[in-house]
């Protein structure tokens, strides 16, 4: 049996297209990226999520991945995949955002420690309450969503040297200020309830000049600052996260789309 090198590009290229865009939503896409995820269990993670969505994929292109059209198709894959990871991956600093935000008002800025997701120092506050989003996340069942739609895009952007444009670029980053209002709505109620207690430790010490304001200030502010998170913004961070990521999906369904 002879196999002519045409046949085996085209065998090559019917599971070496999606692996491409599947490995760069596994990148990026909040989860899937977590450094603490060894290299070679994403690899076998993205073996086993192209072989799940080949039925979806369709007919590929038979071209030599060396050549130059077929590093535009790849170029093309790790766009479209990294668009669908790095939407989603926005959605979720909005509670990284909330988070920074409270710790600098609670006066907890001081205390950071190495994000497992991002790999980078970040606040105690933001890394609690990105652990409660990704059990969340996983809770309401948006890891399932977020492969359905990564199949879907195989039949709405087939494996071609076109797809994503410009336009879909600049609303990839143009939802990017859907990240910073969804964090500034989620931190504002506790923001506003440690402004009036910053306030109230004013008039005390403008009333009572002798006292202390960092013996004082600095415990009640941190006290009040943690009933806030208890009682207003977990709560609502369900509701808030959900919210967030339907936007964020219908946004790259959009994108998709065209």
């Amino acid at each position: 049996m002879t196999i002519r090198s045409v046949e085996l590009t085209a065998w090559l290229g019917q599971f070496l297209w999606p692996f491409i865009r599947v490995s760069a939503v596994l990148l990026t896409a909040p989860l899937f990226s977590n450094i603490l995820i060894p290299v070679r269990l994403r690899v076998l993670l993205g073996v086993g999520l192209t072989v799940a969505v080949l039925p979806a994929v369709g007919n590929v292109p038979q071209l030599d991945p060396l050549s130059p059209e077929g590093v535009l198709v790849a170029g093309q894959q790790v766009l479209i995949g990294a668009a669908i990871g790095l939407l989603l991956a926005m959605a979720f600093q909005a509670v990284a955002i909330a988070g920074e935000t409270l710790s600098i008002t609670m006066g907890l800025g001081f205390a950071t420690m190495i994000s497992p997701q991002t790999g980078v120092s970040s606040s105690v506050i933001s890394q609690f309450l990105l652990i409660l989003a990704m059990l969340l996340f996983l809770a309401v069942g948006a890891h399932l969503m977020l492969i359905q739609l990564l199949a879907e895009s195989f039949r709405t952007l087939p494996i071609a040297a076109s797809g994503l444009g410009g336009q879909d670029v600049y609303a990839l980053v143009g939802w990017a200020g859907e990240m910073f209002a969804g964090g500034v709505l989620l931190a504002l109620p506790a923001v506003a309830v440690l402004l009036i207690v910053n306030l109230i430790i004013g008039v005390m010490t403008r009333t009572a000049p002798q006292m202390n304001i960092f013996s004082v200030g600095l415990p009640l502010t941190l006290l009040a600052g943690f009933v806030v998170v208890l009682i207003i913004l977990l709560p609502a961070l369900p509701e808030h996260m959900t919210d967030l990521w339907r936007s964020a999906f219908d946004g790259l369904r959009r994108i998709l789309n065209g």
